[in-house]
C-alpha cells in the first residue's frame, strides 16, 4: 500500500427510517415539502414534563418488520437500526451479489443505545422485592455495538464490524471510519449509519434538566426554530438512518447503481465545554478546514452545508461564525439548512440522517429548506443564505454536512456528484 494512491469510495445505498418518512423517498420528499415531525409525546405519559413533544417515528409496528420473537430480542434503536440498513443494503444490491462477503462490514452509531431497555428492566426491579429478576437479553439489547451485530448476522457480512460513540457526531464518525478502512484497502464495502431511541422519560426529563430542549408546547411542530431569533432549544428525535459505502472499483465491477462520491471526512475537538460550543468557533473551524483538505477540495467548491443546526441560541450563531471564517465571501454563496427544523434531533443518527438529504441534494440539485423560520436574529449576518422555509433549487456540485457532539466532538463529512 505504501505510496499507492486512496482508493475512490462512492454511496451506492441509503435506507431511513425517520419521524417524517419510513423509507428514503418519503423522507426526502418530506424534507422538500418542509414537513414537521414533531408532536405530542405518545409514548408515555408526558404530564408533569416541561417539554411535552417530540419528533417520533410515525405509524410503526415493530410486528410488520420483524417476527415477534426476534423483535423482542431488540431494543427500538436496534430494531431502527435493523430496518434502516435492510433498504439501504436492497437499494445497493450488495447482498445478493457475488462478492467476499469477508470485505464486507459494519459500523453503526448510536449516542446512547439501548436507554428504553435499561428504564424497563430497572422498573422490574424496584417494582419486585428486590430479588434480581432480569431478562436473559436485558444486556445483549441494551449494549449500542449489538445493532451493527445483528446487521452482520443478517447478512453474513464478517468485516470490520463496531461502533462509534461521539455523542451527535457518532454516525458522522461511523461514515468517516468506513471511509478511511476502503480507501485504504482494508475492506470493499460497510454497511454505515446510526440510530436512537431516547424519547423516554429518562431522555426527555434529562435533557430538559439541562435547559436543552424547546418548551414551546403550545405550538410543537414550529417548536424547532434554527436561525430564528426566538430559538428556545432543540427537539427530541428518534429513528434510524443507513448509508452503503463501497469501493469505486468493486461497485463498477458488480455494476452497482452510484449515487454520490464521498469526497473526504474531517474530525476535531472544542476541548473546551461539556456542551458549549467554543466561543471562538475554533473546533468548528478546524473539522471544516479539516474536511476540506481530506477531500483535497477547496471552500469554492461546496453549494451546500447542511449545519449542524440544533437552534439553541449559541450553538447556531457559533457555527455561522465559524463558517464565515473558513469560507470568506464564498459563505454568502452557498446554501445553508437545518433539516433538525423537520426531523428534531436524532442525537447519535444525527450524522447519517443528514447525510442522506446531503447526498439527496448532491443528486437532484436541490437544498432542503430551514421550517419554522419566523423572525431574523439579529445577531446572524442577513447576507447569509439560510434557505428558510421553501427549498432551494441549484446546482449542487458538493454538499458538506457538519455535526458536532457533547463533549466538544466534531465530525464533517463532504459529498460530491460522481464523476466516472
Amino acid at each position: 500500500m505504501k505510496n499507492q494512491p486512496l482508493k475512490r469510495v462512492v454511496v451506492t445505498g441509503l435506507g431511513a427510517l425517520t419521524p417524517i418518512g419510513n423509507n428514503v423517498t418519503d423522507y426526502w420528499n418530506s424534507l422538500l415539502a418542509g414537513v414537521s415531525g414533531a408532536d405530542i409525546i405518545q409514548q408515555f405519559d408526558v404530564s408533569k414534563f416541561k417539554t411535552k413533544f417530540a419528533c417520533e417515528v410515525k405509524n410503526y409496528n415493530v410486528e410488520d418488520y420483524f417476527e415477534r420473537k426476534e423483535g423482542r430480542k431488540l431494543d427500538r434503536f436496534s430494531q431502527f437500526a435493523v430496518v434502516a440498513a435492510k433498504e439501504a443494503v436492497e437499494m445497493s444490491g450488495i447482498a445478493g451479489a457475488d462478492i467476499d462477503k469477508d470485505r464486507v462490514g459494519v459500523i453503526w452509531a448510536s449516542g446512547i443505545g439501548g436507554m428504553i431497555t435499561f428504564i424497563e428492566e430497572m422498573k422490574n426491579f424496584n417494582d419486585g422485592d428486590g430479588t434480581p429478576r432480569f431478562n436473559p437479553f436485558f444486556i445483549p439489547k441494551l449494549i449500542l455495538d449489538i445493532a451493527g451485530g445483528h446487521i452482520s448476522m443478517k447478512y453474513g457480512f464478517r468485516g470490520p464490524n463496531f461502533s462509534t460513540v461521539s455523542a451527535c457526531a457518532s454516525s458522522s464518525n461511523a461514515i468517516i471510519d468506513a471511509l478511511n478502512y476502503i480507501r485504504l484497502g482494508k475492506a470493499n464495502a460497510f454497511v454505515v449509519g446510526g440510530s436512537e431511541a431516547v424519547v423516554t422519560e429518562a431522555g426527555i426529563g434529562g435533557f430538559n434538566a439541562m435547559k436543552a430542549l424547546s418548551e414551546r408546547n403550545d405550538d410543537p411542530k414550529t417548536a424547532s426554530r434554527p436561525f430564528d431569533k426566538d430559538r428556545d432549544g432543540f427537539v427530541l428525535g428518534e429513528g434510524g438512518c443507513s448509508l452503503v459505502l463501497e469501493e469505486l472499483e468493486h461497485a463498477k465491477a458488480r455494476g452497482a447503481n452510484i449515487l454520490a462520491e464521498v469526497a473526504g471526512g474531517g474530525m476535531s475537538a472544542d476541548a473546551y465545554h461539556l456542551t458549549a460550543p467554543h466561543p471562538e468557533g475554533l473546533g468548528v473551524i478546524l473539522v471544516m478546514n479539516n474536511v476540506l483538505e481530506d477531500a483535497d477540495m477547496k471552500p469554492e467548491e461546496i453549494d451546500y452545508i447542511n449545519v449542524h443546526g440544533t437552534a439553541t441560541p449559541l450553538g447556531d450563531v457559533a457555527e455561522l461564525v465559524a463558517i464565515e471564517k473558513v469560507f470568506g465571501e464564498h459563505a454568502f454563496k452557498l446554501n445553508i439548512s437545518s433539516t433538525k427544523s423537520m426531523t428534531g434531533h436524532l442525537l447519535g443518527g444525527a450524522g447519517a440522517i443528514e447525510a442522506i438529504a446531503a447526498v439527496k441534494s448532491v443528486m437532484h440539485d436541490v437544498v432542503p429548506p430551514t421550517i419554522n423560520h419566523f423572525t431574523d436574529d439579529p445577531a446572524i449576518d442577513p447576507r447569509f443564505q439560510l434557505t428558510f422555509n421553501q427549498p432551494v433549487h441549484r446546482t449542487v456540485r458538493a454538499a458538506l454536512s457538519n455535526t458536532f457532539g457533547f463533549g466538544g466532538h466534531n465530525a464533517s463529512v463532504i459529498f460530491k456528484k460522481y464523476e466516472a
